[in-house]
């Protein structure tokens, strides 16, 4: 009333669905430009206040806005992803390719549209390669070189006849070595192991490389939530300061019904005939109730460090126990030729990454924070006037456990040093343009967060959406993943929009943040970065597109899944 009394321009008031929550506009026609102001009342306090004239009132927050420009910036900010989409899935570009031009126009685009300088944009891009070559390609490359030694060992025949020996039922392997083996793997460590490992023992069994990478892919979603002993969620708790006890079984039981679909859908990928389908439905239920089961406890009363790794060793035990117990006559009959002592030293490089990897885990707090403490790499760069700290401690690093674990390993199964290296160099050049991709799309994601592209996305979304943003909030968990490759970097960069819409719609902050890393772990699916390493396990690089194109509607059930029971209990 007061700016419309001074002529300033005409007020628009409209009430938001949200409860206690009005909206104002104020339109000012200045030539042929139309700038608009707004601020949000609630609760009779103003929270944001318009930019033409300082009202006498308290302040909490102000901005000024050009529509031209939100809407150009929105357009501007999404270009980035769709192009990606669109050269790796539907023009079938390799992803090496793909992500050069899409780091190219990203660059173009900050540097244009968002005005960002380039000193900012070429530090983020060093920033970016940092964060890609370590952590993600050195596991990358380790985890490959724990195959490839295996390979030359001769010792993946054994692991083949064992898994052989467990059931000779396909489908009873996959579920075994994605759902139960990947789960501990991305429990334990993370980081693309659960992707690569399962992967490549797939194809070694006789699968094809894009079905392994597929399910993989598939199969690596909901126990990244509590990935690398509880990371991501742990980083969620910190970067919104809520419970992590809460936190940890909101995201349980918003996963609950994916507990249950994901082994059924792994299952039925792998044996779709009809006759099967009791079975797969039997073993689905089985399995998730003891995953949702064991992870639920382990959340509500442990925190979430333990809940993967709980549901993981209790899901193998099932699904071992399972194929023993409705084998048939011919396979209860034939007894294997495998002693225990070979089968052991068969299993010696992953036994060793494993007892390494819960050594150095958080389980041991001591012991951790001293070889956190010592080998430490520390580079500082200036960004958006701030200071971006790239840290790593090589003696806890995923990579540097893959390796120590390997290289034993493959000295106790009889290889030589100098054999081991070379298999090493063999793995490096197999991977060159995997190194390509992932530096591009980690530098790509890091662009976009400091240019400010992925909060002008999202930020769109929390608007457009209103009181129907709880149905939409795992979408945003899911873009965060999908550019940035994780489930923690999701959490960093929108954990706390999400707390503060919530806040606003008078929804739970915990259960909204919970839908965050929930959407994250359904991004995991078609992450550029997860795609890159499953091609990488199966020797496939250059088919990324077509299993993007594969993995897109199951990442987009899932989504649509979480989205409705986060809406329902909101």
């Amino acid at each position: 009333d007061v700016e419309r009394s001074r002529g300033l321009g005409d007020v628009y008031k409209r009430q938001i669905q949200a409860s206690g929550i009005t909206l104002f506009l104020l339109i000012k026609k200045d030539r042929s430009l139309i700038q608009i102001g707004f601020f949000f009342v609630i609760k009779k306090r103003i929270f944001a206040e318009v930019g033409f004239q300082r009202l006498n009132l308290r302040v909490y927050g102000y901005r000024f806005f050009n529509l031209n420009t939100m809407v150009m910036n929105l357009v501007l900010a999404i270009i980035p992803v769709l192009l990606l989409i669109i050269l790796m899935a539907f023009f079938k570009m390799s992803g090496d390719k793909s992500s050069v031009i899409s780091l190219v126009v990203t660059m173009l685009i900050a540097f244009f549209g968002f005005h960002f300088p380039v000193d900012d944009l070429l530090f983020s891009f060093l920033y970016g390669a940092l964060k890609a070559v370590s952590p993600i390609l050195i596991i990358i490359l380790m985890a490959i070189f724990s195959y490839n030694v295996l390979l030359k060992t001769e010792k993946m025949e054994i692991i083949k006849q064992q898994f052989s020996s467990i059931s000779t039922d396909k489908s009873i392997q996959v579920l075994l070595l994605t759902w139960g083996f990947g789960g501990l793997l991305e429990a334990m460590a993370g980081f693309g192991t659960a992707v690569a490992i399962p992967a490549a023992i797939l194809v070694s069994l006789g699968f094809k490389p894009v079905f392994s990478a597929t399910v993989s892919l598939i199969a690596n979603s909901v126990a990244t939530a509590f990935g690398a002993i509880g990371t991501p969620v742990l980083v969620l708790a910190k970067e919104t300061n809520l419970d992590v006890l809460v936190l940890s079984a909101n995201v349980v039981l918003q996963l609950s019904v994916l507990m249950f679909l994901i082994p059924f859908v792994l299952l039925f990928l792998t044996d779709s005939k009809l006759k099967s389908l009791p079975k797969n439905i039997f073993l689905s239920l089985l399995v998730g109730g003891v995953s949702l089961g064991s992870q639920y406890i382990a959340a509500r009363y442990m925190g979430a460090e333990s809940p993967a790794i709980i549901g993981s060793i209790l899901s193998i035990i099932v699904i071992v126990a399972y194929g023993k117990l409705t084998a048939s006559k011919e396979e209860k009959a034939r007894k294997s030729t495998l002693k225990g002592l070979e089968v052991l030293n068969a299993w010696s490089i992953y036994l060793l990454i494993l007892f390494l990897i819960i050594l150095t885990s958080p389980l041991f707090p001591g012991l951790r924070t001293t070889l956190e403490n010592n080998w430490v790499t520390r580079i500082s760069l200036p960004i958006n006037d701030s200071t971006m700290n790239y840290t790593v401690s090589w003696l806890t690093h995923a990579g540097v456990l893959l390796f120590v674990g390997t290289f034993v390993g493959g000295l106790i199964q009889g290889a030589k040093i100098w054999e081991l290296f070379a298999v090493l160099w063999n793995t490096v050049k197999q991977l060159k343009k995997t190194f390509i991709t992932v530096i591009c799309l980690v530098s790509l994601s890091t662009i976009m967060d400091t240019a400010g592209m992925i909060s002008v996305i999202a930020t769109a979304l929390a608007v457009a959406t209103g009181s129907l943003y709880p149905l939409f909030a795992p979408v945003i968990g899911c873009l965060g993943t999908f550019i940035t490759g994780s489930d923690t970097s999701s959490n960093i960069l929108f954990g706390k929009l999400q707390a503060n819409v919530a806040g606003h719609i008078q929804v739970s902050p915990d259960w909204l943040s919970a839908a965050n890393t929930v959407g994250a772990t359904g991004g995991k699916i078609i992450s550029p970065q997860s795609i890159a390493i499953a091609t990488s396990a199966g020797n496939q690089q250059g088919k990324e597109g077509e299993i993007l194109k594969s993995a897109i509607p199951y990442a987009l059930a899932y989504v649509l899944i979480t989205g409705v029971i986060v809406y329902i209990f909101s």
